[in-house]
């Protein structure tokens, strides 16, 4: 499971021209899910994310996290982040889960991330063509990778 984790003043999705999420402080969150990807990397991943500090303190240091700060999240399914770019030019998605493995193990961590940061999590909508605008904060932006927890 990979997820690029955006610090931002602003997010929403936009689906067919309608504002499905949004909010203000917090983070933007693109998860890509893999086929060998299992509810223990759910758990892993959400609790890590909820308590990385990268947001600042009052001496302006990246010292506070998500649940400290009391931000928000959104939380958009990206199968392109496993993308493979090691041979030609156009990237493959084998290591993508198909959307009946990936669809429940992405609803399993918005539930997990809620219960991480005890909010409501906002989510863009699976395989939908998404318009996702931010306001990247800083910029901060963290990729994190659960093949690589040690």
């Amino acid at each position: 499971m990979k997820a690029v984790i955006q610090r931002v003043k602003y997010a929403s999705v936009t689906v067919n021209g309608i504002k499905i999420s949004e909010i203000k402080h917090g983070v933007l969150l693109l998860l890509g899910v893999a086929e060998n990807d299992a509810s223990e990397d759910i758990v892993w991943l959400s609790k890590k994310i909820a308590n990385l500090r990268i947001f600042n303190d009052e001496h302006g240091v990246m010292n506070r996290s998500l649940i400290d700060v009391n931000g928000e999240a959104i939380v958009v399914s990206q199968f392109t982040l496993q993308a493979s770019t090691k041979k030609g030019n156009r990237p493959s998605y084998l290591r993508a889960a198909k959307p009946e493995k990936a669809i429940p193990l992405y609803e399993e961590f918005v539930k997990q991330f809620e219960l991480e940061i005890d909010k409501k999590v906002q989510t863009g909508e699976f395989g939908a063509d998404m318009k996702v605008e931010l306001l990247n904060d800083g910029p901060v932006t963290i990729i994190i990778d659960t093949e690589n927890k040690i």
